[in-house]
């Protein structure tokens, strides 16, 4: 019996992967391999799809946040507060720009970053908020939008896990101040390296974006700013204009294998499934459940043949690099529990009917003969 991937490249739709191959030969036949027409391309596409004014193709998403935080003007002295229950990326880009990120509890159904939450940390020293839109459901926007403009700060996305998802009718990553995105390749758009871009309406901060990825410079030798090299890859580009395609009907099949997931695995044991909050669309990057067998479950799944994955094992405020924040265990135990439960099951474009209801399976006949 084959092993079943917690993620695996499949060609779904099929033809996707010709597809992907012509397009990186049209490129490399192009002969323009940086800044050129297909990240020229890609950008116009994307931002039309987020229906956003703009989109600046970088080398990742990490860099996609810092960049953003830099056109705002985030540095010393300001706080940004993040939700605790994130990927050390967000975290990692308010420390690198030499702001203090301000940890808030998520939200214990959906996971996600609250309005009621944040509120209770922005302090005369907040300079933004940054709503993560964790496991691909779009945080709150209403709330979140009317908390930063009655407080008289920026809002910005971390839309990385959330490509396509949308609230009210809305994509993520067109709210706000602006929206990083991480094109990583088991993203729901994804790259074959790494790649992310910085999406705004507002020209001034895709302006700033622009130039800051390439050394600063608005033309060829001539520096307007300190800047650094974070370009979106020719090559990259290429992939994601095919994939971005796509990707409408990629979410949708994700959205179809999480209702069988839903639908096969409610009131089993102690399980406790995703849950989406109104008008907050879910396009399932990750299909998290909670558990607090979590361990034992998942070396039992191991032993099936079943691979599965954790996030996050450790919250941030706990991880060794961010003791300097000063946090401790038990001043995030909704973000605690999280870590100490959660479980991501197979979920991806291509997984077959077979491979989910032998997941399904397997769940069941350890709460059958373990609980």
């Amino acid at each position: 019996m084959q092993p079943i991937p917690y993620f695996q490249f499949r060609d779904f739709p099929r033809g996707l992967e010709a597809q992907v191959q012509q397009a990186l030969l049209d490129a490399v036949a192009g002969k323009q391999y940086v800044l050129g027409p297909q990240v020229q391309a890609f950008e116009t596409e994307f931002a039309a799809f987020l229906g956003a004014g703009n989109a600046i193709g970088v080398g990742n998403g990490y860099d996609a946040l810092v960049i953003l935080l830099k056109a705002l003007g985030v540095g010393a002295g300001d706080e940004v507060v993040v939700p605790a229950n994130t990927f050390i990326a967000t975290v990692n880009a308010v420390l690198q720009v030499g702001a203090m990120p301000v940890l808030a509890e998520p939200d214990v159904h959906t996971y996600n970053f609250t309005a009621e939450s944040a509120a209770q940390y922005i302090t005369p020293k907040t300079k933004a908020i940054i709503a993560v839109h964790l496991y691909g459901q779009v945080c709150d926007m209403d709330a979140l939008q009317q908390l930063a403009q009655e407080r008289n700060v920026f809002l910005l996305e971390d839309a990385a896990q959330a490509h396509g998802a949308r609230y009210k009718n809305q994509f993520a990553g067109s709210f706000g101040h602006g929206a990083a995105f991480s094109f990583y390749p088991t993203k729901n758009l994804g790259a074959l390296g790494d790649a992310g871009a910085v999406v705004s309406s507002h020209i001034d901060i895709a302006d700033f974006a622009r130039k800051y990825r390439n050394y600063g410079e608005a033309q060829k030798y001539s520096s307007e700013q300190v800047g650094i090299n974070s370009r979106l890859d020719e090559l990259q580009a290429a992939v994601l204009r095919v994939k971005l395609r796509h990707l409408q009907a990629m979410n949708s099949e994700r959205q179809r294998l999480a209702e069988v997931y839903l639908q096969n695995l409610s009131q089993i044991g102690d399980l406790i499934l995703p849950a989406s909050a109104p008008h907050c669309g879910h396009v399932y990057h990750i299909f998290n459940i909670r558990t607090k067998h979590r361990n034992e479950l998942q070396a039992w799944l191991r032993k099936q043949d079943v691979a599965t994955a954790i996030h996050y094992p450790l919250p941030v405020h706990l991880q060794p690099a961010y003791t300097s924040l000063g946090y401790q265990p038990g001043d995030f135990p909704v973000a605690e529990e999280l870590a100490s439960t959660s479980l991501s099951l197979p979920l991806f474009p291509g997984l077959t009917k077979h491979e989910q209801q032998r997941v399904i399976a397997a769940i069941k006949q350890f709460y059958s003969t373990k609980h």
